[in-house]
């Protein structure tokens, strides 16, 4: 039987992979969390467990039919983000796969009618950077799987996907860690007011409202109210959660849906990119499939 030993909402902001000087230069003094929260998970959590897979809810990567799980053997190559390639160019990566679990996913999907998924191993499928960004400060010898964002979804979907998810890793031998890689608001300052905000406080959030909707989400994190957060979710949708916040829907779907109490620790501060909300949140498993 396998379980789900752990899990985390995570940024991957560009930042994270710039030098020292670029990013001292966009933060300022004040500098930001988010790099020294990824060296602490990967030492204070993932460490001290036996992972063998690690799936990442990619909030980059927009399907339009169908969930989409990476069946690959391996993905390996060099990747420059065509959003920014002047902050991520040449990054190489090299991800051992999971094509057993991907499969097995797609198998217990398909046999019904109110889902479709697909376990994808196509050697020229892209890769984006809410999965690469991570790998620096997280891989070590586990595969890495990644899972797209159908965008044609609603939340009962991304719930379920993470559900019929979290049973085909109960059905295996494995150990798993669900990483959610993405942000909490997510609406960017213009472009002419860009410099201006590109700083970590809370002043930078693009809206107060924006700022208030995610610490009450943090708030239900951490006290392990999950259900508040679904009920929250049409609300919330007025301050633009990335990717509709499917990769956070997709990843509680998996560790018990509305039922759900896994209390979240912070790893990093809340904090803004470019007016965006970001944190690092980390709960602790085992979860039941």
């Amino acid at each position: 039987m396998g379980e789900i030993v752990g899990a985390a909402v995570v940024s991957h902001v560009p930042p994270i992979v710039m030098g020292d000087e670029v990013r001292a230069e966009l933060y300022g003094a004040e500098g930001t969390t988010l790099v020294d929260g990824l060296h602490r998970l990967r030492r204070e959590k993932f460490d001290q467990l036996e992972i063998d897979t690690v799936i990442v809810f990619d909030s980059h990567w927009f399907t339009t039919v169908e969930h989409i799980l990476t069946a690959h053997d391996r993905r390996e190559g060099m990747f420059t983000s065509s959003e920014l390639p002047r902050g991520m160019s040449g990054h190489h990566y090299d991800m051992p796969g999971d094509p057993e679990l991907a499969i097995r996913y797609e198998a217990i999907s398909n046999v019904r009618d109110d889902t479709r998924a697909l376990a994808c191993a196509d050697p020229y499928l892209p890769v984006h950077y809410a999965t690469t960004n991570l790998l620096p400060f997280l891989q070590r010898d586990e595969a890495w799987l990644s899972m797209s964002i159908c965008q044609t979804g609603t939340p009962p979907d991304w719930l379920l996907a993470g559900e019929l998810l979290g049973r085909a890793i109960g059905e295996l031998d494995r150990k798993v860690v669900l990483l959610a890689s993405g942000g909490l608001s997510h609406r960017f300052w213009p472009m002419r007011e860009f410099a201006d905000h590109e700083a970590a406080g809370l002043e930078h959030i693009r809206t107060p409202e924006a700022r208030a909707a995610d610490e009450r989400v943090l708030a239900w994190m951490q006290a392990g109210d999950h259900a508040a957060i679904l009920d929250f979710w049409p609300e919330y949708r007025q301050h633009a959660p990335e990717a509709f916040f499917a990769h956070y829907l997709m990843m509680v779907g998996a560790l018990g849906g509305r039922g759900c109490t896994a209390r979240g620790e912070l790893f990093s501060a809340y904090e803004s990119s470019a007016g965006t909300g970001q944190v690092h949140v980390w709960f602790d498993g085992p979860f039941p499939s």
